[in-house]
């Protein structure tokens, strides 16, 4: 499916507004809209779908299967774009001096986030306005965007891309899981951004435990969390569980192995000073992890 085959942005704002508040007339409020016209542009993202989004329930609505799923990801598209936005606007009130920077979620608040304190008190005078999102950059949305992507996706060449470390992967856990894990009497954490990693990692390792039922949860920073709480064992990025790791809160016994991918850094122009500043600090700090740059 192309981005030319999207349904139409106020048909997505009507129904997120819709699922959001439970109520048609609500939405309609909310939007300054009539009653009718939230339910036409409801009706009609329906169809562009493929599927019914609302059914009834009593005298309300509620959502079906699809409308759940649809709405989960218009809340999160639409959150991303308030702060990517909010960003920038804090970014312009700054001046010259601010960098804009989005990062991947997990990697923002298991990597990034814990270190920037340090990068602010060595340059007190360059402004980070970070934002989260993932994938690939929208050359009339981002630019002017600084960007820390896993690099899993085509990259349009007007973009520059500046390789950063390597994705290694490996199973973590509490110390007092590892000879539950050791047993094969363990559940297997698995992110729903990549559902096929824990296949991919047994086919890899065959002389290792086999899990004996597995668990799904949204992001990597999720697991990271449920395998310290002891809920399991989560198949993690190292630069994820790095501080964990570090903390003693996690361990890593079959350490981590390069799955092939790689994270960068991404822009679209020049870079300002403020800029390559802070390129060069997350090289530095990359570098001094071990991390080889590819």
């Amino acid at each position: 499916m192309k981005r030319s085959d999207l349904p139409y942005l106020d048909d997505l704002r009507a129904f997120d507004a819709t699922a959001r508040t439970g109520s048609v007339r609500s939405a309609a409020e909310e939007l300054s809209l009539t009653h009718a016209a939230v339910s036409r542009r409801v009706s009609r993202l329906s169809e562009a779908v493929g599927a019914p989004l609302l059914e009834r329930d009593g005298r309300g609505i509620r959502l079906t299967g699809a409308g759940e799923a649809l709405s989960d990801a218009c809340r999160r598209s639409f959150d991303d774009l308030t702060r990517t936005i909010a960003t920038i606007r804090e970014a312009q009130q700054e001046g010259p001096g601010a960098v804009l920077l989005s990062c991947e979620r997990s990697v923002a608040m298991r990597w990034l986030i814990p270190r920037l304190a340090a990068f602010e008190a060595a340059h007190p005078d360059i402004a980070i306005h970070l934002s989260v999102g993932g994938g690939a950059m929208d050359p009339r949305r981002d630019a002017g965007i600084l960007a820390l992507r896993r690099l899993d996706f085509p990259l349009d060449p007007a973009w520059t891309v500046r390789p950063l470390f390597p994705e290694r992967v490996g199973p973590v856990m509490t110390a007092a899981m590892h000879a539950r894990f050791t047993a094969g009497d363990y559940t297997a954490l698995i992110s729903k951004t990549r559902p096929d990693s824990w296949d991919t990692w047994l086919a890899a390792h065959p002389d290792a435990p086999r899990p004996k039922d597995r668990r799904e949860l949204d992001h990597h920073f999720l697991n990271a969390e449920a395998a310290s709480s002891g809920l399991g064992v989560g198949l993690l990025p190292e630069v994820v569980a790095l501080d964990d790791i570090g903390r003693e809160r996690l361990v890593a016994p079959f350490g981590f192995s390069a799955d092939g991918s790689r994270y960068g850094l991404i822009h679209r122009g020049a870079l300002s000073a403020q800029a390559k500043v802070l390129v060069g600090w997350l090289e530095g700090i990359a570098g001094e992890l071990g991390w080889v740059l590819v």
